[in-house]
């Protein structure tokens, strides 16, 4: 099914017109870039690069983890996302992977053995700071921001910010009852001709007004 004219297009490459999409941000929606069956993005989320699969670092097929990120996600330049096949084991008197190389006499562990922390989650409307670096197996939170240059080596909860190097809570960004609202409602999840409709309340900076909108809607 076509999209409507004058209407966003989740499959297009550059979605922002003129010079802004093709050179001087080199803004990308991330979805109609991937190529790799083990990479699962949602519409609507952006990159500012060109190549995002190129920021998905040390994803080996064989390991069968994921990335999961949700729809309409921020993922600043120079974000990394750091997949299990980084991990060495720690659990042994040396870390060094003798079986990736040639000539050294070590089969290849398995997959039980190595230290694989699972798939990487990122939630839905998430905004990755500029240079972040999200480690293996790190689920993110809706809402949630992660601040430039800060390294996530855990969980980060809906509608939090964290930074710094290693990520730590900052502050919550709403409280906890418009928080709930909003993951019941999941604006996100709306059809494109509601989030249209949506857009005033989503900017609106009087969360009390925000509040109400949502109880009416739910």
């Amino acid at each position: 099914m076509s999209t409507p004219k004058n209407q966003p297009n989740p499959n297009v490459t550059y979605p922002v017109p003129g010079e802004y999409g093709q050179g001087l941000f080199d803004v990308t929606y991330i979805k109609p870039t991937i190529t790799r069956p083990n990479i699962l993005v949602g519409d609507f989320s952006y990159y500012s690069g060109k190549d995002f699969e190129s920021r998905v670092t040390h994803h080996y097929e064989f390991y069968g983890d994921k990335l999961i990120i949700g729809r309409f996600c921020q993922i600043a330049a120079g974000v990394e996302l750091v997949m299990n096949g980084a991990n060495h084991k720690m659990g042994s008197a040396s870390t060094f992977p003798f079986y990736i190389f040639e000539g050294w006499k070590q089969d290849v562990p398995p997959l039980p053995d190595m230290p694989c922390k699972g798939d990487t989650v990122i939630g839905n409307d998430v905004w990755i700071g500029q240079n972040a670096v999200i480690l293996p197996g790190v689920h993110i939170g809706d809402g949630a921001v992660v601040g430039l240059n800060s390294i996530v080596g855990s969980d980060v909860e809906p509608y939090t910010i964290v930074a710094g190097n290693p990520a730590k809570f900052v502050r919550k960004r709403f409280d906890n009852e418009l928080i709930e609202l909003l993951q019941a409602f999941k604006w996100w999840d709306k059809p494109i001709d509601e989030i249209q409709t949506l857009i005033p309340m989503l900017n609106d900076g009087n969360l009390e007004r925000v509040k109400n909108a949502i109880k009416e809607r739910l």
